[in-house]
């Protein structure tokens, strides 16, 4: 089992405390309403070892429900001959997440990461400790070593996982429409096994940025600019749709098969998100704890609708166009960019660091098209800019060092794509990563998967395009 205090300092209020706790204020106000006497005493350690325990599961099956936004987002921005086979890629690589993370990568994040040092054991497996499983037993003895730990095993396990969906979720819109699937899979594997928790083992796990001092509350960089990182490498490699953009400069309009289905799916992780943002305070043991969860989720609210409106107001002069798509990936952006620093007191700083990553990720929108990047649904400008001004702007707002900061961004830039370049170029030699012509122009539902998601629907074929 991973040392307490060391996972605690790189995520939260709640350092040296070794409790990672979010219920919120409903929960304690509850708790005390069943313990009158005790108003304004610390909770007994069994009351924590619940409370700490469940509320893990709590904001992780919240994080978890992030997956369907990602679902919904990206099915609904691709055509509709492409439609099943993201909703098969997105059930899978949240599978793939949650199997690699329990065989290898949990232990190379946490577990036994030397103090600055660069990953943990690869030994396999992780699961229930010793004590745990005597105290299902029946053995009462071990309930005190248990309860010490301050949370049950699995269920901190399951919080750590579903942060690793997330970065997988972020590849799969970018590629869309013309990555094999399990050419897809294959990458996924190796992202959610190694890649990620190297990264994680380097910040959270107590590595040498962590020693640094590097400040990422809940993973502007680590999460969602390593998943940017790694969706910019594979784009690259696999190349644009056929078409998108013409030999005359011009870039072939794609609009999105379902914007309802879009917007849905964007709503869905703004829901997600204050699980993966309140949930990364860590702490629940008393006020202090309460008032910090309550501003962390105003501070993500706020700058989500900042984001929303900066882009919005921006895709007009940046696009030429009220672009009601930039506004949906202005969420996202403000979203991502908060995330680094979300615990800050100052909320004007919630609407000017997420009202700038809006911007950003509008100007990134643009960046891309000029440099001839296909990004189906805007996934690099949104997670890996926005990302790395989030977590540069915790240097402004939450007394972050800038060059402590930098040098975690580009250290952590430079790991991740050079290593998912690595993989998707291994990957395109061997099985290949880019689906035939034929295949990319009837649509890969059909083609790979023989279904289609709107069966009653009559496809109208577009004309094939030279590059």
């Amino acid at each position: 089992m991973n040392d307490v205090k060391s996972r605690c300092s790189g995520r939260g209020f709640g350092r040296g405390r070794g409790v990672p706790t979010a219920l919120g204020a409903a929960g304690a106000a509850l708790v005390l309403i069943l313990l009158p006497a005790q108003a304004h005493a610390a909770l007994d350690a069994e009351s924590q070892f619940v409370l700490n325990s469940f509320s893990f599961l709590i904001w992780g099956a919240l994080v978890m429900w992030m997956c369907a936004g990602f679902t919904m987002l990206e099915s609904g921005s691709v055509r509709t001959k492409n439609a099943s086979v993201i909703c098969l890629k997105n059930i899978g690589l949240y599978s793939i997440a949650g199997l690699a993370f329990y065989l290898v990568g949990y232990n190379i994040m946490y577990v036994g990461v030397d103090e600055g040092g660069w990953f943990g054991t690869f030994t396999f497996l992780y699961g229930t400790t010793g004590d745990e499983i005597a105290l299902l037993g029946g053995d009462e003895s071990a309930g005190a070593a248990v309860i010490e730990s301050g949370y049950s095993t699995m269920s901190d396990w399951f919080f750590q996982m579903v942060f690793v969906a997330t970065t997988a979720s972020i590849v799969s819109g970018t590629l869309a429409e013309r990555v094999k699937l399990w050419s897809f899979f294959v990458f996924i594997a190796v992202l959610t096994a190694i890649i990620y928790p190297v990264i994680g083992s380097w910040t959270w796990g107590g590595g040498w940025l962590s020693a640094m001092g590097f400040q990422d509350f809940a993973g502007s960089t680590i999460v969602h600019s390593t998943g940017g990182w790694a969706a910019l490498a594979g784009a690259i490699v696999v190349g644009a749709r056929r078409g998108k953009f013409r030999k005359d400069g011009g870039v072939k309009s794609t609009p999105p098969s379902n914007v309802p289905a879009v917007t849905l799916g964007v709503f869905i992780l703004w829901l997600g998100w204050f699980g993966f943002n309140g949930g990364s305070q860590l702490a629940l043991g008393g006020a202090v704890d309460a008032v910090a969860i309550s501003n962390i989720l105003s501070n993500t609210n706020l700058a989500a609708a900042a984001g929303v409106m900066a882009a919005i107001s921006l895709s007009r002069p940046i696009l030429g166009r009220v672009d009601l798509l930039a506004g949906l990936n202005g969420a996202i952006a403000g979203l991502v960019a908060i995330t680094a620093g979300p615990d800050i007191v100052d909320h004007y700083w919630a609407i000017i660091i997420g009202a700038v990553g809006g911007g950003v990720c509008v100007a990134g929108i643009k960046a891309m098209e000029r440099m001839k990047i296909d990004d189906v649904v805007g996934a690099v400008p949104a997670h890996l800019f926005a990302g790395i001004w989030g977590t540069l702007a915790v240097c402004i707002a939450a007394g972050g060092d800038f060059l402590v900061q930098l040098t975690g961004v580009v250290a952590i830039g430079i790991f991740v794509f050079a290593s998912s370049y690595v993989v998707w170029l291994v990957i395109d030699k061997t099985i290949s990563a880019r689906i035939s012509p034929n295949i990319e122009y009837l649509g890969q539902d059909v083609a790979e998967l023989g279904i289609e998601a709107y069966p009653e629907f009559v496809l109208m074929p577009e004309e094939p395009e030279d590059d």
